[in-house]
Parts: C-alpha cells; sequence; structure tokens
C-alpha cells in the first residue's frame, strides 16, 4: 500500500496529493508518469509526476476529475493508501539527456495549459536546480482554475500568466503571449508546449511559422499506460507511436493533432474501439503489439 501523506484541492475539480513511494522517488525523472489504482479491483490511471523529494520518499501527482476512477481518487484524504502506485514509466524529458552545459546556452520556452501545468512543473525546476532558467507561460480560461502559480514562479526564470478572459494576469490564449515575447525581441532555442491536444496542436501551428523547434506530452491521450489498449496511438512523421511506451514526448511539428483527435473522439465508444482495433491490426497496440 502507498500512503497518502497530503490531499489537497486545487480548484473545483483538480486536485494534488504527495503519496509515500519511496522506489518511485529514488528513480524517477521529470517527465515520466506512474499509474495508480484505488484499490485491486479499480481502473488504472496514468498521471505525470508533478513533483518527487528523494530524501523524503514521495512522490507528487495532480489530477482532474474526468471520470469515475479520477472522482473516486478525489475522495481520498491523508492518510488513505493507494494499492498500486507503479513507475516511474515512460522517458524523461529530452533535457535530462543533455550535457547541462549546452543546455545553459539554451533559451527555452515552457508553455502549461491547465492541467498541463503540473508535468511543466517538475522539468523547470529540475532545469532551475542545474542552474538553467527557463521563461514560462502559463495559461488557464479564468483565474478561478490557474494552479501552481506559487511555485511555478519559485522555479521560473520568467513566468507570464495568461487567462483566456483576462481575469487574471495577461489575457487571451498562450499563442498570443508566445506572440507577443518574439515581437519584444525574445528569442527561443527551444520550446516545451504540455497542455490540452486543441492547445498543442495551435503552440505548434505558430512555433513552426516562428521556427523554434517544439516539443509535447502526449500524456492528455493515455488511457492503460502500458500500451496494451492503443489508445495513445499517435502518427509521429511517417511513423506510428504510442505515447505511453514511445514518449510522452515528442517532436510536435510532427505530430497529427487532427488524426489523434478525431481517433480519440472514437475511442469514447465500445464500438469505435473495435472499429480501431480492426482498421489497425496489429499496429493498435504499442506495448506487445499482439494483444486481443
Amino acid at each position: 500500500m502507498f500512503k497518502i501523506l497530503k490531499a489537497e484541492m486545487l480548484t473545483d475539480n483538480i486536485y494534488l496529493m504527495e503519496v509515500e513511494a519511496k522506489r518511485v522517488a529514488a528513480n524517477c525523472l521529470p517527465g515520466q508518469f506512474v499509474i495508480v489504482r484505488t484499490d485491486e479491483e479499480s481502473e488504472r490511471i496514468p498521471l505525470t509526476i508533478c513533483d518527487y523529494n528523494r530524501e523524503k520518499g514521495t512522490v507528487t501527482i495532480v489530477f482532474q476529475i474526468v471520470g469515475a476512477g479520477t472522482q473516486v481518487m478525489s475522495g481520498l484524504k491523508a492518510g488513505d493508501s493507494f494499492a498500486d502506485f507503479v513507475g516511474p514509466l515512460g522517458c524523461p524529458s529530452e533535457f535530462c539527456n543533455e550535457p547541462i552545459d549546452e543546455l545553459r546556452k539554451k533559451n527555452i520556452l515552457f508553455v502549461a495549459g491547465g492541467v498541463g501545468t503540473a508535468p511543466v512543473y517538475p522539468q523547470v525546476k529540475w532545469l532551475k536546480e542545474n542552474g538553467v532558467n527557463a521563461d514560462v507561460i502559463v495559461g488557464a480560461k479564468t483565474k478561478s482554475i490557474l494552479i501552481l502559480e506559487k511555485e511555478m514562479e519559485a522555479v521560473a526564470g520568467n513566468l507570464y500568466v495568461t487567462t483566456d478572459d483576462g481575469s487574471y494576469g495577461r489575457s487571451g490564449m498562450v499563442t498570443t503571449t508566445i506572440q507577443d515575447l518574439v515581437n519584444e525581441g525574445k528569442k527561443y532555442d527551444v520550446c516545451v508546449a504540455i497542455g490540452p491536444m486543441i492547445m498543442m496542436k495551435f503552440v505548434c501551428k505558430l512555433t513552426k511559422e516562428l521556427n523554434i523547434p517544439t516539443v509535447v506530452s502526449l500524456n492528455p491521450i493515455m488511457v492503460d499506460g502500458t500500451g496494451m489498449c492503443g489508445a495513445c496511438r499517435v502518427t509521429v512523421g511517417d511513423e506510428v507511436k504510442f505515447a505511453c511506451v514511445d514518449g510522452p514526448e515528442f517532436d510536435g511539428h510532427k505530430v497529427n493533432f487532427d488524426e489523434a483527435m478525431r481517433r480519440q473522439t472514437l475511442y469514447k465508444t465500445a464500438e469505435g474501439r473495435a472499429f480501431l482495433a480492426a482498421k489497425e491490426g496489429d499496429t493498435h497496440h504499442g506495448g506487445c503489439g499482439q494483444c486481443n
């Protein structure tokens, strides 16, 4: 069992939990995720790691209520436990594999949308700990659903908060702030965008025009987290990839977002899943590739 040390509601339907998971905390890196189960009968839920403390042996997760499983999770309190807390899974952030001296020469921009702020935070924190400052744009529809602002402000080189309705910070979409920063003379060597698929699509459309290489994290489309369900199948360039086993990070300028979003709509129904399995054959799965 994995004890919950802290449980906090960040907004009306977004929750933060700090969980005692010593092995995961000892081995995880920014960009990776865990799979949790509230009990032995519940569904597996993949969640990107928001933070970790190796000394305490804890891992912090942030999740939004999107279905029955996360609804049950929202009712857990400090002192309760998860039956399973498996990880770290997925590939770490690309930055973790780059020489620190080279990273310090780069101008890096992070763009976080909604719950995507959670997986952005550990990457920016890791860079800060290694002497690398990064600019961060955090976007939300309105001020009431903005999360982790103080935490992000403590690790970002410059933090730009924007709300769609103009209720806080800058007004407009995150793409407006990207364009404004470039117009103000900012130059970026790489951009990392994490958030809703539609947000990442339009960020990549703009950064391609601005000639800024862009990495996206496709954790929002993961369902099973092991590559067995075929939910996170996506076309990247000319290749079929799976967010959970090949990612979750990919070259955003190569991701076919329109195809991925159409596929997610189909995947929501039993008929749609059967159609996709029949259409895609052996390439439907990313784990063993042959599961029925």
